[in-house]
């Protein structure tokens, strides 16, 4: 395992630590999936499958040892089949891990379909309702923290999001979220926007002048509505919301979205990259 380390101090008496792991696209299909989904398996796993998941079961086992909980911030498999969800599930029942969705928790044959949330609640049900976690909204209090997870795997928040979170808030203790897409940040944007080929940033809450260098496609799947808006409005000026956690775009980075607000991208899990985020 590959193990970086960030420090958060907002004045714990005693320091929480947290193993966020990320984008670990489990990809295994078997007789009970279609032959399109037994294809897709073995070409996007690529002979990868048996070192992923070894990956994430140290990763487990460090998080089990070393930390009080382990965050995973979505695309834990990398489309919708028998065997992903059987595997998702059984992982899942552990009470360390704590988990939110990503896109891929939804893909049925990975970028085949326009992805809405009729797409989302289609792929929910072949699921069984989902992998028997939350998977829109979670949260969960450890040392004195809340922990807030929430799906903005398609780059929206919606209202009724905003209103959870406000909930949360009027609980008084100090907020980590966790999702699955980054939001915007200038140097965030920069860097992945200077990387080869890239045609976006995949970023949450760009506004029209960042979103001019996108392909048509991506410009509208990624341009923020009104609730996302204020969404992000409200995590940038909450003072008890101490730090974001994200995934999805398959690197390290860290950065601020305002002068005391961090945003820590983690990258894959399938590398065996996780990050521990000690809080005191």
């Amino acid at each position: 395992m590959k193990l970086t380390t960030s420090t958060l101090h907002i004045g714990l008496k005693k320091p929480v630590r947290l193993l966020h792991v990320t984008d670990t696209h489990l990809a295994y299909a078997d007789e009970r999936d279609d032959a399109r989904k037994r294809e897709l398996a073995a070409r996007r796993a690529g002979g990868l499958n048996g070192e992923t998941e070894a990956y994430l079961n140290e990763q487990i086992a460090y998080a089990e040892k070393n930390c009080d909980l382990l965050v995973h911030t979505g695309d834990l498999i990398d489309f919708v089949s028998a065997a992903n969800v059987e595997k998702a599930r059984k992982l899942l029942q552990n009470e360390k891990i704590f988990f939110i969705a990503g896109n891929h928790e939804y893909s049925r044959y990975v970028g085949e379909a326009w992805e809405d949330n009729a797409y989302r609640m289609n792929s929910y049900m072949e699921m069984g309702y989902g992998l028997g976690v939350p998977m829109f909204w979670n949260t969960r209090v450890v040392g004195g923290v809340n922990v807030v997870a929430m799906d903005n795997s398609y780059y929206l928040f919606a209202e009724w999001q905003r209103q959870r979170l406000i909930r949360e808030i009027e609980k008084g203790l100090p907020i980590i979220l966790m999702f699955h897409d980054p939001l915007f940040e200038q140097s965030l944007y920069d860097y992945h926007m200077a990387i080869p080929g890239a045609d976006c940033s995949y970023l949450v809450g760009c506004d029209e002048a960042h979103l001019l260098p996108y392909s048509e496609f991506r410009a509208v799947q990624q341009r923020p509505d009104r609730p996302t808006l204020d969404m992000i409005d409200l995590i940038k000026g909450e003072p008890l919301i101490k730090a974001v956690l994200t995934g999805h775009l398959h690197f390290d980075f860290e950065s601020m979205l305002t002068p005391t607000l961090p945003q820590y991208v983690t990258d894959c899990g399938y590398k065996g990259v996780a990050r521990e985020l000690i809080i005191t």
